[in-house]
């Protein structure tokens, strides 16, 4: 391949480099002051993500591997051996660290990124969201910003958006509030269509001023959140957005390692249905729950969007050295 004329400069100015440096620091003095653990863990493994809306990069090892699968797969977040670690007593821990997705590249997604994951023993996501939105200001101050913050329950934000009932609301009235946004209908369920509402709606109406945390979505976007009955049931699960940008998605953790399995063969069979690779399941992380996954709650934040907020930039390549299509 011949390189582009330019195309060995860095994506992201000078200023953005070091800024990202301050915000790793600032990172690490605020877990330090809090004592919580930085740790390190695996970046290839022999399980895979079974998210059928993540897919992940595989690669073949030449080496010996005593029996081993020779497929390993980079890792799309820290958090299967972050459990393991807390199953292994480590207690209140944190990794700021590289994550791979295949398939995502665009203004902001990059299939390399840096994510921050961290986990709270004895936490709910009550707990956290609270402590999440004091990362993200504290990481704001280092630009002279703040950000005044809401929370909302799923259910009400798109009661108060679009005056429909995520509970009780049918697939055709989700499709309708999509307006003219024109969308292929063919094997969307009623989650796929919520989730178009979300990015295509409400997302792009948050003010750029405004940390929104949304908490206790419905229990069919569960993840690896508990589920807590009520009419209806909810996932104790929230993601905060800065301005339109997603920036961080957070649990009260799952034990129940029976009900993890389970979770986990709906989403081979969701990823068999639309004909997309199977990754092997974690059968260590449910071994870790087996064992004993302490009551905890933990949030993923994505670093790079983070830093865009912070720039004000439109496009990740500003806020990484060398985006996708200069690495």
């Amino acid at each position: 391949m011949t390189a582009k004329a330019g195309d060995w400069r860095p994506s992201a100015q000078p200023e953005a480099i070091r800024l990202r440096a301050r915000l790793y620091a600032a990172i690490r003095a605020f877990f330090a002051e809090r004592d919580v653990l930085e740790v390190e863990t695996p970046i290839l493994s022999v399980a895979g993500n079974t998210d059928p809306n993540i897919a992940s990069f595989s690669l073949q090892f030449s080496g010996r591997t005593e029996g081993a699968p020779r497929t390993r797969w980079l890792r799309t977040s820290p958090e299967y051996p972050l459990k393991r670690l807390l199953a292994g007593g480590v207690g209140d821990c944190y990794e700021l660290g590289r994550v791979f997705r295949d398939g995502e590249a665009g203004g902001r997604h990059n299939p390399e990124f840096t994510m921050l994951e961290w986990y709270r023993t004895g936490w709910d996501h009550f707990r956290l969201i609270d402590e999440s939105v004091a990362l993200v200001r504290a990481a704001l101050a280092l630009v002279g910003r703040d950000a005044r913050v809401e929370k909302i329950t799923y259910r009400d934000l798109y009661r108060r958006h679009l005056g429909i009932d995520t509970a009780t609301g049918t697939d055709d009235e989700f499709r309708a509030a999509l307006g003219e946004i024109e969308i292929d209908p063919a094997g969307l369920g009623r989650d796929d269509w919520l989730d178009l509402l979300m990015t295509h709606r409400i997302q792009p109406t948050f003010a750029a001023d405004r940390l929104t945390a949304v908490y206790d979505y419905p229990a069919s976007q569960c993840a690896l959140a508990r589920i807590r009955p009520g009419d209806p049931p909810v996932a104790e699960r929230f993601e905060i957005y800065l301005g339109p940008l997603e920036l961080a998605n957070g649990y009260h953790e799952l034990q129940d390692a029976a009900e993890q399995g389970k979770r986990f063969q709906r989403d081979l069979a969701v990823r068999e249905s639309r004909g997309a690779p199977s990754p092997p399941v974690d059968e260590r992380l449910l071994a870790a729950l087996e064992h004993g996954l302490p009551q905890c709650a933990g949030v993923a934040l994505g670093v790079d969007r983070l830093l865009m907020a912070m720039l004000g930039a439109d496009r990740i390549g500003d806020a990484i050295a060398f985006g996708f299509e200069r690495a």
